[in-house]
């Protein structure tokens, strides 16, 4: 018995052995999986976080923002904005266009910034900003730092074969100079020559006018965006409200209590008749009232407004100012709002006189005007005031007066007074009825003055500072001066965009100060200089022809290395490149044949459009292939239509490099597929012969 309890613990003492060996076997393995798990992790570490440095420096440099200090203002444009910073002492100029001599067009998405102080600008690229546009829409905001917000627009293909217009929205960050796109599912239709203006948080939108190649369409429609909610609303009023008429290219300026509107441009369409174009002097203030406090922090939730809604606009149409400062009949101007003053500051404009089909009479002005915005509002004088001369009378002036009015050192004390009167209307007692639209009338032509002997001219008369007549040029208050810069000015058949730069001293009114001069010379003969013939051949951007120099440059370097692994690489890319812009080139040109209603049926049924599908291509050109197929194959039934099918299937692919580049063109001007379809289809552009430049 005891020799078999003693086996037995024996037995027991080997399987503990056996066992406890077993578990250390397991422990040391485990110990060395567990460090060699960890070292791999360490490894792992390693390369995530290399990967993730190399992400970040790879997104840095696809989204870095370059800053260039260039010479003067950029480059001959017109239809830019030109917009005071909210925050600091600059002002931001974006975008634009060129109109050169041999008829192609140049569209801009570049950002200036100008500072006063030390007369200088700089440019800033941002791999991700708004296509290149014109005639778009700008407001700038306080707000985390500043921001300037960008809707809309328009962009044309080279030689103006296709037009579009923009719909996406925008915001510029100005402490970091990025953009990004605000994306919303409610939002404003495409258009151009809109206007917009920041009250307290929220933007509003007015107006502008879409054209789809058939006939242009002036809006009359009012939108509020949120910027603390970030939604787009659109405000409706009741069809017996009085509203603004359908209109582009107005004044819209921010004051305490509302918007002021005046002016702008149209074009009137009766069956049977050309268009005419019309000119507009009505002024309309938007009056904007928050309920309550508490309402001010939510904007309504719905898509329309209604009289429970925190924010309530209406519009009040202004009686006719009688003063004899107002401005004559005139488009192709805005006002820019100078805060100090409560007031609306107005430069330029064009008189038309479209008194046939061929002829169409323009008179470009070059006046300064001030409207009071308080009360019922009034125009009021800014001529420019004449040096007092010492131990004399004051010699006789060169040019006259642009204004209508008495002698300006008469009523040089009109701006300082500060008071806004009555012009003797009662905008309550105004007809109810809306303003019918007033067609441009002869233009107000004051007889010149006979020119005084050549030793008579006055070296210190003011009016010898005054910028040359123009429409749509960019206008700016900072503070208490004006800025000008560029606009256009029509000689006979020629169109002269300016690159000119000013600044007067509202408060002082003594003279204009050009700190960049043109370089247009405009003669009787109705020719420029040779000079800016030179200028006007392709220019595009005085920046980027300074670019391409540097590229060049940089290419001919590395081809004079030697090394043929580098030049292989310039090869390749300037190849592609060429390859890039012939494609554009084709995708420019057929954008121009698609809008040719001239063409026969069977090339336009033959021809996929912009955005659409083999699948949709077929289905509107069945019977024209299964036709073709027909003379060419003993197949029919079913196996004709596969033929048919294989036929618009290679003529699909034939175009499809060209419809892609299109989609890419259309994509940038906002257009969504089916605006695509719509666009390309919508037959000849500019048929009725209206003049490209909307007043």
């Amino acid at each position: 018995m005891a020799k078999k309890k003693g086996k037995d613990a024996t037995k027991a003492t080997l399987k503990a052995a056996k066992k406890a060996k077993a578990a250390q076997k397991v422990e040391k393995k485990e110990k060395k999986k567990v460090t060699k798990t960890k070292d791999e992790f360490e490894d792992d570490d390693q390369d995530l976080e290399g990967i993730l440095d190399r992400i970040q420096r790879e997104w840095e440099e696809a989204h870095k923002v370059t800053e260039e200090l260039v010479e003067g203002p950029p480059s001959r444009r017109a239809n830019a904005t030109l917009t005071p910073c909210p925050n600091g002492n600059h002002l931001w100029c974006i975008g634009g266009e060129f109109f050169s001599d041999d008829g192609k067009a140049y569209f801009y998405s570049d950002v200036f910034r100008y500072s006063p102080e030390k007369n200088e600008w700089r440019k800033f690229v941002s791999p991700t900003c708004p296509g290149p546009r014109s005639a778009h829409a700008v407001v700038a905001s306080p707000a985390g730092g500043g921001k300037l917000y960008l809707f809309g627009g328009e962009f044309s293909s080279l030689y103006q074969n296709s037009f579009h217009h923009y719909r996406d929205f925008w915001c510029f960050d100005i402490s970091t100079h990025s953009w990004d796109r605000i994306e919303t599912k409610v939002r404003p239709t495409a258009r151009s020559g809109h206007r917009m203006a920041m009250w307290k948080h929220y933007i509003v939108l007015f107006g502008g006018f879409y054209d789809p190649g058939i006939k242009t369409n002036y809006l009359n429609d009012l939108w509020l965006f949120d910027t603390q909610e970030y939604k787009w609303l659109q405000i409706e009023f009741k069809d017996a409200d009085r509203k603004p008429s359908p209109r582009s290219g107005f004044s819209f300026i921010p004051t305490p209590d509302g918007i002021l509107l005046h002016g702008g441009y149209c074009k009137e369409y009766v069956k049977g008749s050309r268009p005419v174009g019309v000119m507009l002097d009505d002024t309309w203030f938007l009056r904007m009232t928050l309920n309550t406090p508490e309402a001010a922090m939510s904007p309504p939730s719905s898509g329309k407004a209604s009289s429970a809604d925190p924010l309530v606009l209406k519009w009040e149409r202004r009686k006719k100012s009688s003063t004899a400062y107002a401005p004559s009949l005139r488009s192709g101007c805005t006002m820019a709002v100078w805060a100090a003053k409560n007031m609306g500051v107005l430069f330029g404009g064009v008189t038309d006189e479209d008194t046939s089909e061929e002829t169409l009479e323009s008179v470009f002005h070059n006046d300064l005007y001030g409207y009071q915005i308080a009360g019922n509002g009034r125009w009021v004088s800014m001529m420019l005031k004449r040096p007092k001369k010492k131990g004399g009378a004051q010699k006789k002036k060169v040019a006259q007066q642009p204004q209508r009015g008495p002698d300006p050192d008469e009523e040089e004390e009109e701006l300082d007074e500060g008071e806004y009167e009555d012009d003797g209307g009662d905008e309550d007692k105004e007809d109810e009825k809306p303003a019918k639209l007033q067609k441009a009338g002869p233009p107000h032509k004051p007889a010149p003055p006979a020119p005084p002997p050549e030793d008579e001219i006055d070296p210190d008369d003011p009016m010898l500072t005054v910028p040359l007549p123009r429409y749509n040029a960019m206008l700016a208050v900072l503070r208490n001066t004006l800025y000008i810069y560029g606009g256009i000015f029509e000689k006979g058949s020629r169109e002269y965009t300016l690159d000119d730069f000013y600044m007067l001293p509202l408060d002082k009114l003594d003279r204009y100060v050009c700190l960049k001069k043109s370089e247009i010379v405009i003669d009787d003969k109705d020719e420029e200089s040779s000079d800016d013939d030179e200028d006007s051949d392709g220019e595009d951007d005085d920046e980027d022809d300074d670019d391409d120099e540097t590229q060049r440059d940089e290419t001919e370097s590395v081809t004079v290395v030697g090394d043929d692994e580098e030049e292989k690489e310039v090869e390749v890319l300037d190849t592609i490149q060429e390859e890039k812009d012939s494609l554009r080139t084709q995708a420019t040109a057929f954008m121009g044949v698609a809008k040719d209603a001239t063409r026969s049926p069977e090339d336009i049924i033959s021809t996929p459009l912009p955005g659409e599908t083999l699948a949709m291509f077929y289905a509107r050109s069945r019977e024209f292939w299964a036709g073709k197929a027909f003379g060419t194959s003993d197949n029919r039934g079913k196996m004709l239509r596969r033929d048919g099918f294989t036929l618009a299937e290679e003529r699909y692919a034939e175009y499809k490099p060209i419809l892609e580049e299109v989609e890419r063109i259309l994509a940038e001007a906002g257009l969504d597929e089916e605006e695509m379809r719509k666009g390309a289809a919508a037959g000849p552009h500019n048929p009725s012969g209206q003049s490209r430049n909307r007043r």
